[in-house]
């Protein structure tokens, strides 16, 4: 795909982000969420489904070639997926549990794949009227500010310093995570670690307000994909623990294996991550 196809689609994504954020917000602010729990467990709201059809309806429309392959939507059998050369990867709410503690930090992620990487990735924050917007091909790597359409290009932080700042999950933290950042204080004694929901943890790398984020535990393509586009496109760094990139649009499973990111892929942070791996 050209430059110019790119950005068209970039545009889209956006587009659809800004009006699913503002879908959201509406039962946000609503007294009741209409909250339910999926088989798993987890939950779901109405917020979910209605930001789920905006986004399908429009991807589908715009480009119809494209398939969709969302959280909240059917999710086609490994043979069919297979055979796409390219698709949207979609979570149309990402950090429901934090839209029900009503903590802001929740995202709507619309990522674009081909040959299992991310090409484009847009992940709308709308508590905070932003849209971050990564097209890794061309390093584009900005925020829309919503309400007066301004940009910010965003930038990580070098991280040679003694005090890294570390994002994980507010919502998943087991024996493992802890394990590991366990032997990250014994490398760095001042370590600052920070809890973060959502897709924010991977745009805090990349607006430079934080330089790392290891994840041991549960986590799926979709919660993953556009974020990680927005932090390769500014110059960040996301392996797993054995030095791979992530893979999507997966036969086996559309889950992540563990992981790692920087917005430093040259800092003392990324030099530890290395050394964690197996």
């Amino acid at each position: 795909m050209t430059v110019a196809e790119l950005d068209t689609l970039a545009e889209l994504a956006e587009r659809l982000a800004v009006e699913a954020g503002l879908v959201i917000m509406k039962w946000y602010r609503a007294d009741d969420p209409g909250m339910r729990s999926k088989a798993d467990a987890s939950p779901l709201t109405e917020a979910d489904l209605a930001a789920h059809a905006l986004i399908q309806r429009g991807l589908e429309a715009a480009t119809p070639e494209i398939p969709v392959l969302s959280e909240e939507g059917r999710h086609a059998p490994a043979v069919e997926r297979a055979r796409w050369q390219r698709c949207w990867l979609v979570d149309p709410l990402d950090g429901t549990k934090e839209f029900l503690a009503r903590n802001d930090e929740f995202t709507v992620n619309i990522a674009l794949i081909e040959a299992g990487q991310p090409l484009l990735g847009v992940v709308g924050v709308p508590a905070r009227g932003e849209v971050h917007v990564g097209v890794v091909p061309s390093g584009r790597a900005d925020t829309l500010h919503v309400e007066d359409g301004s940009r910010t290009v965003l930038s990580p932080r070098s991280c040679d310093e003694e005090v890294p700042v570390i994002v994980v999950s507010r919502s998943h933290r087991g024996p493992e995570q802890e394990a590991m950042m366990t032997r990250l204080r014994q490398r760095f004694p001042k370590l600052e670690e920070r809890a973060a929901g959502s897709a924010l943890k991977l745009v805090e790398l990349a607006t430079g307000r934080a330089d790392g984020y290891p994840r041991r535990g549960p986590c799926m393509e979709w919660d993953i994909a556009a974020g990680e586009a927005v932090l390769l496109a500014a110059g960040g760094e996301l392996r797993t623990f054995d030095g791979e990139r992530l893979r999507y649009n997966k036969a086996d499973s559309l889950r992540n294996p563990d992981f790692w990111a920087v917005g430093d892929p040259e800092g003392a942070l990324a030099e530890a991550f290395r050394d964690l791996r197996g």
